[in-house]
């Protein structure tokens, strides 16, 4: 366990930063869940509709660090291609 004061400062900032980041990535997954099931169920219209939530998602994960940059850049590309692919 912390034995000074700062390191005691250091546990309790860190874990109120946990549960902030196990909370927006538990969002960030579920959208990117919700869009996946509505590409496979070929409703394109309404995964198009959540693709700007997706992107402002990703990037405020990537600012944040809770992911890396050119990881929300190839989830954003991965989702992107998939509806580019049904919605010809």
């Amino acid at each position: 366990m912390a034995i000074t004061t700062s390191a005691k400062k250091a546990l309790r900032k860190s874990m109120k930063r946990r549960v902030i980041n196990v909370k927006k990535s538990k969002e960030m997954k579920n959208l990117l869940k919700e869009v996946k099931g509505l590409v496979s169920q070929k409703k394109i219209a309404e995964a198009k509709k959540l693709l700007p939530s997706v992107y402002k998602i990703l990037d405020k994960a990537a600012k944040t660090g809770l992911i890396k940059k050119n990881a929300a850049a190839r989830k954003k590309s991965r989702i992107t291609k998939s509806l580019a692919k049904y919605s010809k």
